[in-house]
C-alpha cells in the first residue's frame, strides 16, 4: 500500500493505520530446519508485529503492522536467522497485493491437479523461469506468468517430480522464489 501524504493531519492519521501482511518463509520445517510455530509467533511479536497467526507448519504467516515493508523485511530475516540458526528468506506482501494475485489464477484445475503460486523477488526472475519453462517438456503441468509470480498447475502426487519443480529446485532460485499452494493462500485471504 503506497500512501502519499501531503498534510500533517493526514500524516498523523496514516501513522496509525495497520496494514495486513502475509509473510512467506522459504524452506522451514524441511531438510532439518526446524522452526516451531509458537516460537516463530513469539519471535515475530518480539519484533513488534501484531495479530501474528501462522498457517500450517511451512512458513505462512499473517500479521498487522504500521512499519514499512521494505525496511521490515531485512529486520525479520536477520532476527529469524539469528533465532533459529538458519539462512532465513522472508517474502512480505500486503493483503492488497496478495488478493489480486490469488484471484488471477489462470487455470481451471481438475481434481487430479494441484494449484500453486510461485512468488518471485523480481520480474526478471519471472522472465527467467518462464523462458526456461518453455524449453521443458511439460506434458502434465501448466505454467503462466503473473505480476512477480508464476502460476503453476501440477499433477497431484507428482509435484516434486515434474520438470518445472526440478527447475525451481535449482540453487539459483533458493533465495529468489517460494512456492505456495493456492488453497493455503485462499484460506489466508479469507481469514
Amino acid at each position: 500500500m503506497r500512501v502519499r501524504v501531503r498534510s500533517p493531519v493526514l500524516a498523523l492519521a496514516c501513522h496509525h493505520l495497520q496494514m495486513r501482511i502475509a509473510m512467506f518463509l522459504r524452506g522451514i520445517n524441511v531438510g532439518g530446519i526446524r522452526v516451531p510455530m509458537e516460537e516463530l509467533r513469539v519471535t515475530l511479536e518480539g519484533v513488534g508485529l501484531n495479530d501474528v497467526k501462522t498457517y500450517l507448519q511451512t512458513g505462512n504467516i499473517l500479521f498487522t503492522t504500521k512499519r514499512n515493508l521494505k525496511t521490515l523485511e531485512p529486520v525479520i530475516t536477520k532476527v529469524l536467522s539469528d533465532r533459529f540458526r538458519y539462512e532465513a528468506h522472508a517474502l512480505l506482501l500486503s493483503h492488497d497485493v496478495l488478493q489480486p494475485i490469488v484471484a488471477a489464477y489462470p487455470f481451471e484445475t481438475p481434481a487430479d491437479k494441484h494449484r500453486y503460486v510461485v512468488f518471485c523477488r523480481s520480474a526478471a526472475i519471472v522472465k527467467d523461469l518462464t523462458s526456461a519453462a518453455e524449453d521443458l517438456e511439460r506434458n502434465s503441468e501448466q505454467v503462466a506468468a503473473g505480476p512477480n509470480v508464476i502460476y503453476w498447475e501440477a499433477p497431484k502426487g507428482q509435484s516434486t517430480d515434474t520438470p518445472f519443480s526440478k527447475l525451481l529446485a535449482k540453487p539459483r532460485y533458493k533465495t529468489t522464489t517460494t512456492t505456495r499452494n493456492l488453497n493455503t493462500l485462499e484460506k489466508m485471504i479469507d481469514s
